[in-house]
């Protein structure tokens, strides 16, 4: 009996990748835009104080929903750069002493720091959204190996002294952030002066914080691989994504 021949459904275009946030991007939209119309636009005869704050916080707010849209993932930059202008820009409207503001700066950071922490005792930590994740490695990969070799526990210790280090790195972003909004942000809120020091001090913040931080996270990734590869016997080319 002849068997009917099956024919071929209809082809589903591939799906294309969702384009990840870039690092201008998000510098842009996150930090130089906002910083350009808190410094420019804050006198009374153009935005104004509180209008140019609010208009600010439109960008990293558009910005972090866009990136949502496109990716359904959470811009943490721009999130973060939501709740640091709405609180700065609570202060600025209740009038609240400039001291504040610094008190305020050092404390985001100082969360982070403790959140990675704690979350080194809960079976999410924070580390393996920020380093050991399936954008820079290839877990399942790392985790067969670590698994026939016998070295979970190993590599357990190894996440747990780079969890360490990421929290240095909020740590120091406190201490500076604290310092430099001590420095630059001296008039009162509600000002025009107020607002200009505050996009002063967002532009300066990433030269004097981030990349300080930034070196700390790296010092991390760099620390996190070579003792994956040492545990796993693999070399960096087998474990990065994109390298093979």
């Amino acid at each position: 009996m002849a068997q009917t021949p099956i024919e071929p459904g209809p082809i589903t275009p591939a799906q294309p990748t969702p384009k990840k946030p870039g690092v201008v991007g998000n510098l842009l939209m996150n930090i130089i835009i906002p910083t350009v119309i808190m410094t420019q636009l804050n006198a009374e005869n153009r935005l104004g104080p509180v209008w140019s704050m609010l208009v600010a916080l439109a960008f990293p707010l558009g910005y972090g929903l866009h990136q949502y849209w496109q990716t359904r993932k959470a811009n943490m930059i721009s999130i973060l750069g939501l709740i640091s202008i709405t609180l700065t820009g609570g202060m600025a409207l209740l009038k609240l002493p400039p001291q504040y503001i610094a008190i305020k700066e050092a404390a985001i950071p100082s969360i982070l720091g403790l959140a990675t922490v704690i979350s080194m005792y809960t079976p999410y930590p924070f580390v393996r959204t920020i380093l050991f994740n399936d954008d820079i490695l290839q877990i399942d990969k790392i985790n067969a190996a670590l698994k026939t070799l016998g070295n979970e526990a190993a590599f357990a210790r190894t996440l747990n002294t780079s969890s360490w280090l990421i929290a240095s790195s909020f740590v120091l972003s406190a201490i500076l952030n604290y310092v430099l909004a001590k420095w630059i942000v001296v008039s009162q809120p509600g000002t025009p002066e107020f607002t200009a020091e505050l996009g002063r001090m967002t532009l300066l913040s990433y030269p004097v914080i981030v990349l300080p931080s930034t070196v700390i996270l790296a010092g991390s990734l760099f620390y996190l691989i070579s003792n994956v590869e040492k545990l796993t016997q693999l070399k960096m080319e087998d474990i990065m994504i994109g390298s093979n």
